[in-house]
């Protein structure tokens, strides 16, 4: 019997930052809470809070499948990865595609960044 039951946490109305259906986990669109003036800050702050959902559920980044990154500005790309690379585990580095993107939040969002992961 396949269990169809939906789990939606951190929900405020407008959208649950993480959602567990079939095994699967969804992360919204996160973005820094912080809004400090370069990427890199904002790229550390947005992957903290990748790490502290994941574990709301008991799993690690080990278990990500996907993450889509969306940049206000591609000449950022740069010290994003270096963020990035910092914090990926390297065996298990999930897909990821990386856009420019206009933000939310008047220019002052960076990065944001939306994951799905495996429990």
């Amino acid at each position: 019997m396949t269990d169809t039951s939906i789990k939606r946490l951190d929900s405020n109305g407008r959208l649950s930052r993480v959602v567990v259906a079939n095994g699967t986990v969804y992360l919204s669109g996160i973005t820094a809470k912080v809004k400090a003036p370069d990427v890199a800050a904002q790229t550390t702050d947005v992957l903290a809070q990748i790490d502290a959902h994941l574990a709301q559920v008991g799993i690690d980044k080990t278990r990500l499948l996907r993450v889509n990154i969306w940049l206000h500005d591609m000449g950022h790309f740069d010290a994003m990865n270096q963020v990035w690379d910092a914090w990926v585990d390297k065996d298990n580095a999930p897909a990821r595609a990386t856009v420019e993107s206009r933000l939310a939040g008047h220019g002052t969002n960076l990065v944001e960044m939306m994951a799905t992961a495996v429990l």
